[in-house]
């Protein structure tokens, strides 16, 4: 058994990691920190849907669909109806709880559905979501605002708001995307324990049975169509949360955002990733959302990549080509994901002359 001290060489990566985090919004410009502001909405999707997906083996297409019941549920209960849109004017914490649930109500009148389909059939079940959903958003303009969009009001926890009012720390103004900075950790750190509690704990285990073995988890009495369904529930309402950071972010909603393409998207991020694994998500998030901004920011430096009718490729279409090509790539010569290849590099050494328990030893007998 190893010794709790001195800690492991990951323990280190993650407390230096932890360091680093909170200190970037004292150096980095705003198109940085809302660029890491958008992969954490990202990586809370992709952690939602890699329980559906890759723990529980359920496709589903209608991703964005959820993550615009909550960014539109969140505009919807906490505006106040001053543009002339649907807004109840409730307290923007409870705005924001009050989507999330909204998106697991959705998701759980869907349930039925999910619990009961499985594979492509399901796939196209919860494609029909997105044309539902866009069809809505376009025409429900005293919800939505229709092809504009609506604006976001800001978080306001306990008087203390997450807009560009000025704030003074260290010297450092803070604005909406500094203060989102560390709400958007609080989250996804404490998103990321419990999809990984769900996932070591008896829940997880039944859902990889389901996913590897569907019929001998129903011999052993697994309740398949129920845990089906509760995934389904769970993972929109990361959906749903993911919705509600990004509108935030964004500080504006629009139809356009949430169409086929993004839920694409968060299904590439789970393969890239690696599917199953709650590190995998948040690794793939990073490097399908900050692809296209990082080709955005140095498009002028890079060949082939321009803005669009200059000749060159746009830097979101390139990003699209990048990493779909790294899709294939993992397919092939990764299936693990890319967290496969961080697991290898912080692995503690096996020791060869050391035996392992139940190993035969220079006298043939177990050690």
């Amino acid at each position: 058994m190893r010794p709790a001290w001195p800690p492991r060489p990951r323990t280190y990566l993650w407390i230096a990691g932890s360091v680093l985090l909170l200190a970037l919004p004292f150096y980095l410009d705003r198109f940085w920190l809302q660029a890491g502001l958008f992969a954490m909405a990202a990586a809370i999707g992709a952690i939602g849907i890699n329980m559906l997906t890759g723990s529980t083996g359920q496709l589903s297409m209608g991703h964005a669909f959820f993550l615009a019941v909550g960014a539109y549920g969140y505009c919807a209960f906490a505006g106040d109806g001053g543009d002339e849109l649907t807004g109840l004017g409730l307290p923007t914490a409870v705005a924001a709880v009050l989507a999330v649930a909204l998106a697991g109500l959705a998701g759980g009148l869907f349930s039925p559905i999910a619990g009961r389909l499985r594979g492509a059939y399901l796939g196209i079940a919860t494609l029909a979501l997105i044309f539902i959903g866009q069809h809505v958003l376009f025409n429900a303009h005293d919800l939505t605002g229709g092809f504009n969009g609506r604006d976001v009001p800001p978080l306001n926890i306990l008087g203390f708001r997450f807009d560009d009012s000025e704030l003074v720390v260290a010297a450092i103004p803070f604005g909406s995307a500094e203060k989102l900075w560390y709400a958007g950790l609080v989250l996804l750190a404490g998103c990321a324990l419990f999809a990984r509690g769900v996932l070591r704990g008896r829940p997880g285990r039944a859902m990889n049975v389901i996913r590897d073995h569907r019929i001998a988890a129903g011999v052993m009495g697994v309740p398949v169509a129920r845990y089906r369904a509760a995934a389904f529930v769970l993972s929109s309402m990361y959906a749903g949360l993911a919705g509600v950071l990004l509108a935030l972010v964004f500080q504006r909603t629009v139809p356009d955002y949430f169409g086929m393409v993004l839920s694409l998207e968060y299904l590439a991020m789970i393969v890239i990733g690696g599917l199953g694994s709650v590190a995998g998500a948040v690794v793939g998030a990073a490097f399908v959302s900050l692809l296209p901004q990082v080709l955005t920011r140095y498009s002028d430096a890079l060949p082939l990549v321009a803005e669009s009718g200059t000749g060159g490729v746009a830097p979101g279409e390139a990003a699209r080509y990048l990493y779909g090509a790294a899709v294939v790539a993992v397919v092939l010569f990764l299936p693990g994901g890319l967290i496969r290849l961080v697991t290898r590099r912080t692995a503690p050494p096996k020791h060869p002359d050391k035996p392992t328990p139940g190993t035969p030893g220079p006298s043939g007998e177990e050690r």
